[in-house]
C-alpha cells in the first residue's frame, strides 16, 4: 500500500524567499503511523533565484525548473513526480497550520466517497498577525455541486479556499490537474471537483495565507475585467459541462445485469 502524500509547490523567482517557512511548516506535520510525505517543488521558470531556497539533504524534497506558464501549469507537470495516494497544494509563499495533513488524511482515508478537502484559512500579515473572516462553511461534507452554487450565486466566490485543496490523485488527474488559465485554475480545478464528486471542509485553520506586496492575486492583471470575465466564463462552462454529462467520483459500481464481453 503507498502510504504517501504527495505536497505540490509552484514557485517562481519572486516568491521563492519564503521557500523554507514552507518548508518549516511542512516538517512540522504529524502524520499517522506508516504514513509519510513527499514535497515536490517546481519552478515556473528557468533561473538562479528558487534552488538555493530549495532545503538540501532531504529525499523527502525534489526540484526541477520548466518552462514558465503559470502556477497551474507547473503545478500539473509536477504530477509527473507525484507518488502518493493524495495530493496537497502548498504555495511557496503559504505555511501549513499545525495538523492539516493528519486531518486531511483522517477525512479521505475513513470515507472514499470523500474526493477532495479543504479547509479554514486565516490570512498571515505582513507583521506576523493573522486574520480571519466570515462566512465559513460548517464543518463537514459539501455535496456535490454546493462550492459550484456558490460561487454562481456570490460573484464568483467559492465558499472554500483553493490553496488548501488536498485531493485524490486519480481523480486529480482524471480531471487533468489544474485549468490552462492565467489566474484563478486553483479556483477553477475546485469548481471541477464540486461538479462531479463530495468534499470536505475542515473548521480547523489548515492554512496560514500570505499576504505581501509582491503576490500575482494582488497584481492588476489579476483584477483586469475583460480577462476576468473571460476566466469564469470557461472555469464555469467546464465544471457544468461536467455535472451534464453525469459522470461522478467514484464512478458507480457495474450493476448485476451488466453486459459480459463478447464471445466469439
Amino acid at each position: 500500500m503507498n502510504r504517501r502524500v504527495t505536497v505540490v509547490t509552484a514557485v517562481h523567482g519572486p516568491s521563492a524567499r519564503f521557500l523554507p517557512d514552507a518548508y518549516a511548516s511542512l516538517c512540522g506535520q504529524r502524520l499517522p503511523d506508516g504514513w509519510e510525505w513527499q514535497w515536490v517543488v517546481q519552478e515556473d521558470g528557468f533561473t538562479d533565484e528558487v534552488r538555493p531556497h530549495v532545503p538540501d539533504g532531504d529525499a523527502r524534497v525534489t526540484f526541477r525548473q520548466g518552462r514558465p506558464g503559470g502556477p497551474g501549469v507547473a503545478r500539473t507537470i509536477a504530477l509527473a513526480r507525484a507518488e502518493g495516494t493524495y495530493v496537497k497544494v502548498l504555495d511557496a509563499d503559504d505555511r501549513l497550520a499545525p495538523g492539516a495533513l493528519a486531518r486531511d488524511l483522517a477525512v479521505l482515508e475513513a470515507d472514499p466517497a470523500i474526493g477532495w478537502t479543504t479547509s479554514r484559512v486565516l490570512d498571515l500579515l505582513p507583521d506576523g498577525s493573522t486574520a480571519g473572516f466570515p462566512g465559513d462553511p460548517d464543518d463537514g461534507p459539501l455535496e456535490r455541486g454546493a462550492v459550484l452554487d456558490h460561487w454562481r450565486r456570490n460573484d464568483f466566490r467559492a465558499p472554500v479556499h483553493p490553496a488548501t485543496l488536498c485531493v485524490r490523485r486519480e481523480l486529480l488527474t482524471a480531471l487533468g490537474g489544474w485549468m490552462a488559465l492565467p489566474a484563478s485554475e486553483d479556483t477553477g480545478l475546485l469548481l471541477a471537483l464540486s461538479a462531479v464528486s463530495r468534499g470536505w471542509f475542515s473548521a480547523e485553520t489548515g492554512l496560514l495565507y500570505r499576504k505581501w506586496e509582491g503576490q500575482v492575486t494582488g497584481q492588476a492583471p489579476h483584477g483586469d475585467p475583460v480577462e476576468r470575465a473571460a476566466r469564469t466564463a470557461v472555469a464555469e462552462a467546464r465544471a457544468r459541462d461536467l455535472a451534464d454529462l453525469g459522470w461522478s467520483y467514484p464512478p458507480a459500481a457495474p450493476g448485476p445485469y451488466a453486459s459480459a464481453p463478447a464471445t466469439t
